[in-house]
């Protein structure tokens, strides 16, 4: 059972390469206490070598915890093949989820870039737009005082218009009322005076 373990793992690796004639297999020695001790101390040193980074999305990083998880699932396959099969189910289910949060990411960030792009092309007909409507604006002002300056002429015209009818109706009121005063006053007169 745990050499079928071990296959599983060989095809999943590509370590088996027939057409090139070589053949690696891996161990199935057992391993011991001392033996994951040494694996622990090898990845802090390969870690450090390799100048992985300690955050963020680090390929140094992943390759080498990759390494190290294959060699657990290789440990336990060999003590138990059903442990190591199921391990191995899941390093590729984590892988193919990784994979999956990897392009999301990167359509994200094109999707992001072709957004950014079109705002600054968008920014430049708002641009256009902005000072055309600045220019409508400004002469739309400029009419506006135009028109108020007309009206203004307008009323004042009109004020003086006015002015002057009231003038005219004034001294004919005037004038009226001097000849109803006048006729008045001859027709008072020829009424006083005895007919002869």
């Amino acid at each position: 059972q745990a050499e079928d373990g071990i296959r599983v793992v060989e095809r999943s690796r590509g370590l088996v390469d027939v057409y090139k004639r070589q053949v690696q297999y891996i161990s199935q020695v057992p391993a011991e206490r001392s033996d994951m001790t040494s694996l622990t101390v090898e990845l802090d040193r390969k870690l450090t070598e390799r100048q992985a980074r300690e955050n963020g999305i680090c390929p140094v990083r992943e390759d080498l915890y990759s390494q190290c998880f294959d060699e657990l699932i290789r440990q336990v396959t060999i003590d138990c093949a059903e442990r190591g099969v199921l391990l191995h189910r899941v390093r590729d289910e984590i892988k193919m989820t990784i994979a999956g949060y990897q392009t999301l990411y990167q359509s994200a960030v094109t999707f992001g870039i072709r957004k950014q792009i079109q705002a600054l092309y968008g920014m430049e007909d708002l641009e256009k737009t902005k000072a055309e409507l600045e220019r409508k604006r400004i002469q739309l002002e400029n009419k506006e005082i135009e028109l108020r300056n007309r009206i203004d002429a307008i009323d004042k015209k009109n004020m003086e218009k006015r002015a002057i009818d009231n003038e005219k109706r004034a001294a004919e009121d005037e004038f009226l009322k001097y000849q109803e005063d006048h006729w008045s006053q001859m027709i008072n007169t020829l009424q006083e005076s005895p007919a002869k």
